[in-house]
């Protein structure tokens, strides 16, 4: 058992449980606490580039993971008419290339193997159904307090449920985009206009679903990820669940001046309005048609902040730098965090503060160029007219491994304690 005062995770999602499990590894106690009072099969796909991938060796969850991944041969890129645009090879060569593997699965296999790794360690706890509500710091630590093993979830009563409090050495907030530890670190000014405030909409609404993998069309059943580029609008699928089944992720343009704008679920008309058939190949169409129901997100992000922690708090995945998905680096980045943190602090280990404010350093321009560089292939995803035509140029002129090589920044990273 871990001998040093126990390290507090408000948040048991991918960068939560991710740096729990690396924490330890550094000879931490931890304590995790979920607001969730279970924590649900999310019918999403994720991918994970080499970055990602190396860390989750490395903390020794590959054999567990090897049932469910996928390694996809290349991203596959067209037109909405189904005009090949580019191929970037992924598989055997950027194994080789960054010395770990690309891999896509669903999101709630790669939970699963986080989940169970967490509980089978005997140096960390995870509480579920525990809402934090509130923290305190002294000289020697921090203190949260909040409520656990709530009934009455549909109107908040503070009487409804067990006290909560505990102390731990520091408090990493990785409770997601609208985390609590993020507002008590930063409270929204009273003065502040609504409209700007932040995290903001994007302006942009994902609907994602899983169908089966016989569901595609013949040409479209194959360990690729393929990526269509429209007007105002983009599609994304490939192989989850050991390939038995085809995620599918529909981006569109969207308003808040709709009522169901935010709605959880969106009706197959909901998502097929946005991809016109005189636009989009019939290939596309089959995958759009197919899911029975889809799941909604309307995105949001926010800028790249200079200020995540103090003290001995910090913040870790969306909670610190929430970005769009459109550059498939949401849970990449939060497991970098993960590891960054932990080797800060197991190299630091009689001065905490110091190692979250380093961790914070280290990881802040990093994390701000993959949220600007997303944002931007947002717009150049959904382009129309003459510039979608320069687009498409540029990509039909590019060699696959030249456009892989514009994301060595990206896949090449690998954790400080691993330099080589």
């Amino acid at each position: 058992m871990a001998a040093r005062a126990p390290i507090i995770i408000v948040g048991a999602g991918i960068g939560g449980l991710t740096a729990a499990l690396a924490l330890a590894r550094s000879g931490y106690g931890v304590k995790v606490f979920e607001q969730a009072s279970e924590l649900e099969d999310i019918g999403a796909g994720i991918q994970l580039s080499p970055n990602a991938s190396r860390v989750l060796l490395a903390i020794g969850l590959g054999d567990k993971l090897k049932p469910h991944v996928i390694t996809p041969a290349e991203v596959h890129i067209r037109a909405s008419n189904g005009s090949e645009l580019a191929h970037i090879p992924l598989g055997r060569l950027a194994e080789a290339r960054y010395g770990a593997p690309y891999w896509v699965l669903h999101r709630g296999d790669l939970q699963a193997v986080l989940v169970d790794a967490v509980r089978a360690n005997p140096d960390i706890t995870l509480t579920l159904n525990a809402e934090i509500n509130e923290f305190s710091v002294d000289g020697s630590g921090v203190t949260i307090r909040g409520v656990r093993d709530r009934t009455d979830f549909t109107h908040y009563q503070a009487t409804d449920g067990i006290p909560l409090k505990e102390r731990g050495l520091v408090l990493i907030g990785a409770d997601g985009i609208n985390s609590t530890i993020r507002l008590e670190l930063h409270p929204v000014p009273q003065w502040l206009p609504a409209r700007h405030a932040w995290p903001r909409y994007a302006n942009r609404t994902a609907c994602r679903a899983t169908i089966p993998y016989t569901a595609a069309p013949d040409d479209l059943r194959d360990d690729r990820v393929h990526l269509w580029l429209g007007r105002n609008a983009h599609l994304v699928h490939y192989p989850v669940k050991g390939g038995t089944a085809i995620n599918v992720v529909a981006i569109t343009r969207d308003s808040r001046d709709r009522s169901d704008w935010a709605a959880p679920e969106a009706a197959p008309a909901d998502v097929l309005i946005h991809f016109p058939r005189s636009e989009w190949s019939q290939a596309a169409y089959k995958i759009l048609a197919a899911p029975e129901c889809w799941l909604r997100w309307p995105l949001f992000d926010r800028p790249p902040s200079r200020h995540w922690g103090r003290g001995p708090v910090t913040l870790l995945g969306d909670a610190a730098h929430a970005g769009l998905p459109f550059l498939a680096q949401g849970a990449a980045m939060a497991i970098e965090d993960a590891a960054v943190l932990a080797d800060c602090l197991r190299t630091s280990l009689d001065a905490p503060e110091q190692a979250l404010r380093r961790y914070e350093d280290e990881r802040q321009a990093r994390t701000a160029r993959v949220q600007r560089t997303a944002r931007r292939n947002g717009l150049v995803y959904h382009l129309s007219g003459p510039a979608a035509a320069a687009r498409d140029y540029v990509l039909r002129n590019m060699s696959g491994e030249r456009l892989l090589t514009r994301y060595d920044w990206l896949y090449d990273w690998r954790p400080p304690s691993d330099p080589d």
